[in-house]
């Protein structure tokens, strides 16, 4: 996962929960966190348990991220995040229960007053995870129209220049779905995997060289016993869960939209 796509899935992570980003620049954001992200994310429970006890007025804290050093302004402080960083794993995993799913409606002015119809489209975030005895994750926002199957790549920028609101709109009714939403992920997760099969796979044929090489050591070490002990197979075992590569997609969130169907 590259630093810049950190940052983009922060900035998507905050503004969908509600905070406000103070700064945000190349390479760096300030945000002013909501009462349930500070719960969330500041680990401040004797604080919450005190002022709602007290009945006092709530402060929730400010968070400053670092995303690229080397972009940062030099006087900036604030927490480095990357890929592997506690916070960011933190953060993953919150999305699953503050915002596992959401239903959104464009919301555009209507002068002819006439009802216009809002498409259901299924979207999804999803993080694509390359492992072998190296990581590198890619975070994917897809988009599926549920009534022509259309895919829109980067879905989430797509929406960003779209007005939406949790309810539905005076002067719009919605079109029910053709594609069933658990059909719309199997759809989203096959269209991922055939983007998967035309990709190079340089390294997980150097992963399995090296496999190759270590097992070759680890035979050669034990090669005159004929029954071989625990330990080899424990080793052996331990060669594949580091070296054998794997693709795993996951879905971080997802939600229905309805929109405006675009010419």
């Amino acid at each position: 996962m590259q630093q810049h796509e950190i940052h983009r899935f922060l900035e998507r992570y905050f503004v969908a929960n509600g905070c406000d980003l103070v700064a945000n620049g190349n390479g760096y954001m300030t945000v002013q966190l909501t009462v349930d992200l500070d719960k969330e994310l500041m680990n401040r429970p004797f604080y919450w348990h005190y002022l709602e006890k007290t009945g006092g007025t709530p402060n929730p804290m400010t968070l400053s991220l670092v995303t690229n050093q080397e972009n940062a302004p030099d006087d900036f402080k604030g927490e480095l995040i990357h890929f592997g960083s506690p916070r960011l794993h933190q953060i993953f995993h919150s999305t699953r229960t503050l915002a596992g799913y959401i239903r959104l409606y464009e919301n555009q002015p209507f002068t002819n007053g006439q009802g216009v119809p809002l498409q259901p489209w299924l979207g999804l975030n999803i993080k694509l995870s390359y492992q072998c005895n190296r990581k590198k994750d890619s975070i994917r926002s897809i988009g599926l129209n549920l009534i022509n199957g259309g895919i829109q790549e980067d879905f989430h920028s797509f929406l960003l220049s779209k007005s939406l609101t949790p309810k539905i709109p005076d002067f719009t009714f919605t079109l029910t779905p053709i594609i069933k939403p658990k059909s719309g992920i199997n759809r989203i997760q096959s269209y991922l995997h055939e983007g998967l099969k035309q990709e190079t796979y340089e390294w997980a044929d150097e992963a399995r060289k090296k496999w190759d090489e270590d097992l070759r050591l680890l035979n050669h070490f034990y090669g005159d016993q004929e029954e071989k002990p625990e330990s080899y197979y424990l080793e052996q075992q331990a060669l594949k869960e580091q070296y054998e590569p794997k693709v795993s997609i996951d879905i971080i969130n997802g939600g229905i939209f309805y929109l405006q169907q675009t010419h």
